[in-house]
């Protein structure tokens, strides 16, 4: 018979957080904080395959499923000293779904359960205190009325709001017994008179009814459609705890709070978090009461003058801190734990893995390494590459006078500008329109996580530094000032309001998330300073991985940034780029516009110093470090001017008669530019200016080298190679300049010639073009769009219904296509190198900055990756990860 349910409590636990699987996130935390003798309140959790059982069998349960939870309840029973359903000494459940991974749309915690006629007066006999206990009732009935029997909690409230005016009282006043007590009477007849049922006063018939209504819930079309989006197997399931209640709400010795280990902000080891006296944990994420810190140290900026737990609760705030350090050794990483205060008893409800910023998450695992809690790898498995990026963003300018309308709590760092939103909806609007927003809103819910992706920062009016916007905020590495009481939104009216300044949909608001400001205005801001955790970090990382890491960079500022980033070359300069600056325009026009060889020569002398001081500058940068040029690429065509005002500007600049100029634009018109005459194609069709750039490169090599006092490798790239042949004829030319600027200078230069795999056919000849290229450089921007036949240009509206509807899981233009694309580069790799053993292989796609797609790199055995400046120290940290298989949670 299969073992369904595991209990834990008092020391013990059947369970482990080794069987997430099985028993959830929330369900193996708990056991495991069991096992570690900390204050959780004893319990059981029902294994996930429960669920898959029950969707796999007609909404069947298990048929050993009720005795085994029987036989749960008397071992919580035993270990409360209470008994369900009993008229004394009563004992209630708080039950909680928890899947493997946060899944939205499921039942929220039902808390209370168990409470009914007999039981509530029971609470009140053992408390002495009735409004108490029917304040308690009244809000089981709502959750449950409204989560599993399907009545929406709407009802509820406007009826408890009817009495409260009934009774010629204010919304945010308590309600006495004798109110509450009429109030739960006026629920249990809504029930019946809406559902056609009583309220459920057998407290087993109401712990049945939440299970099955939590296993329809993960069934339900919002969870599916969730799971679809994400990729989430119906058949993981979702566990369910059942745990002795605890009343955080049970007098004024009593609070519920949620608390990190260390702030999330900076990584500062010091407790971090907020609790209300008083309350149940619900209350915290509403946001409808002011919050109060854990810690005396914590939000001293905007809370000043309220009660810390520290100084309301001093022994369970020692204990709290105590629990906290255990928790931080044994899970050897920052925690965030939600706890309860019952009648001055401490009670841990929930540990997890705590969200943080990119540089809290910096400053912990070097401390931690530090400490000889984890190893360099572990460290660096730690971060998310891609939260990286916010660190390489603006700030605000601290010499910039700050216009500030209003001020939160600072709960994800970081700055951003954007237009006031006020709905996800028009956050996603405007992101289609290429305009940056700052989603402002009371509060963030689930339902909101799509503006937020798209949003610069998040405001809102309510809430703390672990409320929903904080929290998701700071994973998506986003900026978000929580909590900001003192401005007003009118929803109908569309305004933001506050410190006497009103704002409409579209105005521009700065939020700092650092410290909490919402300043008025578009303000300008400046780059951060990449050091301390931030360096050692790389530094380990450096160590650690196999793959260089090149940047992707045609100027000089784009070379200057990418050292700064720690790039160890250039691994992709695309040369016409440097065609399209203001005094060169006009010039590569009239090499494009001439009649014949001899006037194309003339204008490309012209552009020759122009191209060589470019690469001297370059080759200075880099300082010896290898350089990858890349030939010619585009279509002539893209060059010459479309607008009618800058057609004749071109006529006069290069001396041509407008309607032949018109003429000649429309002959070179290409109806498939992408693969038309471009590439090598144009080194073949005109040799002379393959033979420019050439003598440009070489030229700026040797001066460089004399300049430097380094040596200079050029390495040049030949684009579109499908045939060794076309590869053998352009490199024929470049190696015949190469001799021509020995004999002139004197100095005889090492160089390579390589070309840029982009075509399916040169990466299944590669043996054949290996014997002509001394490297590869794989352009997977091209070769996705080759090998898919896909524009990428024209494929973000029918791309984004394909993931939609499952029929792709990644936009292959973000994250290599390992089957398809690389399978293709896996080909050309192993080919390439039977020709020539010491092939270089790199990628200068986009594709060189993404995690995924660098792992697949390390194991293919390339040589180095390039990408933008931004995004190498992305890649310098994922080619590490790459290498130890670890990779950040």
């Amino acid at each position: 018979m299969r073992k369904w349910v595991y209990t834990f409590g008092n020391g013990q636990s059947e369970g482990s957080a080794g069987e997430r699987d099985i028993l959830g996130s929330k369900g193996a935390n708990l056991a495991e904080m069991a096992s570690l003798g900390l204050p959780v309140p004893p319990g059981a959790t029902i294994i996930s395959p429960a669920c898959t059982w029950f969707a796999d069998h007609q909404r069947h349960f298990p048929e050993s499923l009720p005795k085994q939870i029987d036989q749960a309840l008397a071992e919580i029973e035993r270990m409360s000293g209470r008994r369900f359903g009993g008229v004394t000494k009563p004992l209630f459940l708080a039950v909680r779904p928890g899947s493997r991974v946060p899944i939205p749309g499921m039942i929220e915690a039902i808390l209370n359960l168990g409470l009914n006629d007999e039981t509530v007066e029971a609470l009140a006999e053992e408390t002495g205190d009735r409004r108490f206990a029917y304040d308690c009732y009244r809000r089981f009935i709502s959750s449950f009325g409204d989560a599993v029997m399907g009545l929406d909690r709407g009802y509820f409230e406007d009826l408890t709001e009817a009495e409260m005016r009934a009774r010629g009282v204010s919304l945010d006043t308590d309600l006495d017994a004798e109110a509450l007590i009429d109030i739960v009477a006026a629920m249990k007849e809504l029930i019946f008179e809406e559902m056609s049922e009583a309220f459920p006063q057998d407290p087993r018939e109401q712990l049945w009814a939440t299970i099955s209504a939590t296993y329809q819930a993960w069934l339900a079309p919002r969870a599916s459609a969730y799971r679809a989006l994400h990729g989430i197997p119906v058949e993981w399931g979702t566990a369910l705890n059942l745990q002795a209640m605890v009343f955080g709400n049970r007098n004024a010795a009593s609070a519920s709070g949620i608390v990190l280990t260390r702030n999330p902000e900076t990584g500062e080891r010091q407790l971090f978090g907020d609790y209300l006296p008083n309350s149940q944990g619900s209350e915290l994420a509403l946001g409808e009461r002011k919050l109060y810190p854990v810690s005396g140290r914590a939000h001293a900026n905007s809370n000043a003058g309220v009660t810390s737990m520290e100084a309301q609760f001093p022994a369970a705030y020692a204990q709290l801190r105590d629990v906290a350090a255990r928790l931080e050794a044994h899970y050897r990483d920052m925690q965030d734990i939600e706890f309860a205060v019952d009648d001055g008893r401490l009670h841990v409800l929930q540990a997890r893995p705590a969200r943080r910023s990119v540089k809290a998450s910096l400053r912990l695992a070097v401390e931690m390494v530090g400490e000889r809690l984890i190893t360099r790898e572990e460290a660096i498995s730690r971060i998310d590459p891609v939260s990286l990026e916010q660190l390489l963003h603006p700030a605000i300018d601290p010499s910039v006078e700050r216009n500030v309308m209003g001020t939160g709590l600072p709960a994800s760092p970081g700055a951003a500008s954007g237009e006031i939103v006020f709905t996800s909806e028009d956050a996603v609007a405007a992101y289609r329109e290429g305009r940056k927003v700052i989603l402002v809103r009371a509060e963030t819910s689930p339902e909101d996580v799509h503006g937020m992706h798209v949003a610069e920062g998040v405001l809102t009016l309510r809430g703390g530094v672990t409320s929903h916007a904080a929290v998701v905020a700071r994973g998506m590495g986003i900026p978000c000032v929580a909590g900001a009481s003192g401005l007003r939104i009118d929803t109908a009216a569309g305004t933001l309001t506050g410190f006497g300044v009103t704002l409409e949909k579209g105005d521009f608001i700065t939020i700092d998330g650092s410290l909490g400001q919402i300043i008025n205005g578009e303000v300008p801001m400046i780059q951060p300073e990449l050091s301390g955790d931030f360096a050692e970090i790389m530094e380990w990382s450096d160590a650690i991985r196999r793959l260089g890491v090149r940047s992707n960079a045609d100027t000089p500022a784009d070379a200057r940034g990418a050292r700064s980033f720690g790039a160890e070359g250039i691994g992709l300069c695309r040369t016409e780029h440097m065609f399209f600056e203001e005094g060169r325009i006009n010039v590569m026009r009239e090499m494009i516009l001439a009649e014949d060889e001899d006037g194309r020569r003339a204008a490309l002398a012209k552009l020759l110093p122009m191209q060589r001081s470019d690469f001297i500058e370059l080759f200075e940068i880099m300082h010896g470090l290898p350089v990858t040029i890349r030939l010619l690429d585009p279509p002539l065509h893209e060059f010459l001017p479309k607008a009618n005002e800058d057609v004749a500007e071109t006529a006069v600049a290069v001396g041509m008669d407008e309607d032949k100029l018109r003429r000649r634009i429309e002959d070179m018109h290409e109806f498939n530019p992408m693969l038309g005459h471009r590439g090598c194609r144009l080194a073949i069709s005109y040799p002379e200016i393959a033979e420019m750039q050439a003598r440009a490169i070489f030229e700026a090599a040797v001066k460089a080298a004399e300049s430097t006092g380094a040596a200079v490798v050029p390495e040049i790239m030949v684009p579109l190679v499908s045939l060794r042949s076309e590869l053998d004829y352009v490199k024929a030319a470049i190696d015949g300049v190469a001799r021509k600027v020995a004999e002139e200078t004197g100095v005889f230069l090492d160089y390579l010639v390589g070309t840029m795999i982009e075509l399916p056919r040169a990466a299944l000849r590669g043996q054949e073009i290996a014997e002509a290229a001394e490297f590869f450089s794989f352009g997977t921007n091209d070769l996705t769009q080759t090998t898919f036949g896909i524009s990428r240009d024209d494929a973000g509206g029918f791309l984004t219904t394909y993931k939609r509807k499952g029929i792709i899981e990644q936009d292959p233009f973000s994250s290599l296509d390992f089957d398809g694309v690389g399978e293709l580069i896996k080909i050309a790799s192993e080919r390439g190198r039977k020709a020539r053993n010491d092939l270089k292989l790199g990628i200068c796609g986009e594709h060189a900055g993404d995690p995924a797609s660098i792992r697949f790199c390390e194991q293919t055995g390339l040589d180095y990756i390039s990408c933008s400046p931004f995004r190498v120290p992305i890649a310098r940290l994922a080619a590490a990860q790459a290498v130890t298989g670890l990779s950040a949670r």
